[in-house]
């Protein structure tokens, strides 16, 4: 288990390290800071000490190695912007992501596993059938349209559910539906999937014929061994969400969380912000497939087994 550990921890590291770098040369190519904000209301001197203490009047592997410096020590500098750490301006953000993004994969794991079992013991009847039809209509339909579509409804027309802000559990309705439909869809049919496969293997004909009830059979013994398939698109899901699933979500509802920070950062080119938050980004995403990684392992050990 430690070689495996240890090789999730080098490949970690190596992926960080990249993301680091493209988060800097793609900054960079968004254009000049000082030609948005940086010269607005400022003396000529204010101007020089900005550009001076950002380091934007060196070159850019000057600007990179002080990047990297700043990376390794944890000092990240200054917004342009707010004239505050980045730290604590994505550190404001990252509770309100994190509220968000946790409700939407409890809602999804709450609605799509009991589905997709449903949808694979009652392959052949009338309710199998309808699942899989609300499955692949929720799965075709974007999280922006189906954001767009409850606002107007709930909040516009019907005026039940608040929209901007996240001051109220009401709050929480419009944006975490819209963040777990699509993902509630794949899991569904990704469940049912792996659970058709299970089912038809030998050694659930033989707990059927032990005489043991088709609850345990369907729970532990086919929902127990699908379950790698089920860890992997769980997985993958958050992930997907903590890297870009959110943007729009948090741009359509004004949700002060971390998607609509860098969405802002990238339009007034807030160096400092958009790389701390993409770096803090890239960090959850990929502790979330590391740990995903070794939930593979635990839930079945012939995947440690089979690289060590």
């Amino acid at each position: 288990m430690i070689p495996y550990l240890l090789r999730l921890a080098v490949k970690a590291v190596v992926t960080l390290f990249a993301i680091v770098t493209v988060t800097f040369v793609a900054t960079r190519l968004s254009g000049n800071p000082i030609d948005t904000f940086l010269g607005e209301g400022l003396t000529t001197e204010g101007r020089e000490a900005l550009i001076a203490y950002f380091d934007l009047d060196r070159s850019l592997w000057h600007q990179y190695l002080a990047y990297l410096r700043g990376v390794v020590s944890g000092e990240f500098g200054l917004s342009f912007v707010d004239r505050r750490p980045v730290t604590t301006v994505v550190a404001e953000r990252l509770w309100p992501s994190g509220q968000l993004l946790l409700a939407s994969v409890a809602l999804t794991i709450a609605v799509s596993l009991p589905l997709g079992v449903l949808a694979a013991v009652h392959r052949r009847s009338w309710i199998g059938s309808a699942i899989m039809v609300v499955a692949f209509t929720g799965y075709a339909v974007p999280s922006f349209v189906l954001a767009i579509v409850m606002v107007l409804t709930f909040s516009y027309w019907l005026n039940w559910l608040p929209v901007v802000g996240n001051g109220t559990w009401q709050h929480f309705i419009m944006p975490t539906i819209a963040m777990a439909g699509v993902l509630i869809a794949a899991l569904t049919r990704f469940t049912r999937n792996a659970m058709l496969d299970v089912l038809g293997q030998d050694f659930i004909r033989t707990a059927r014929a032990k005489g043991l009830r088709e609850t345990r059979v369907v729970l532990k013994h086919g929902l127990g061994n699908a379950s790698i398939t089920v860890i992997s698109v769980i997985g993958l899901q958050i992930a997907g969400l903590a890297a870009a699933g959110s943007v729009v979500v948090e741009s359509i509802f004004s949700w002060p969380g971390v998607g609509q920070m860098l969405v802002s950062a990238a339009i007034l080119r807030d160096y400092p912000v958009l790389q701390f938050g993409v770096i803090a980004v890239a960090v959850a995403v990929v502790a979330i497939n590391t740990l995903t990684d070794i939930a593979y392992a635990l839930a079945d050990p012939r995947i440690r087994l089979a690289r060590a």
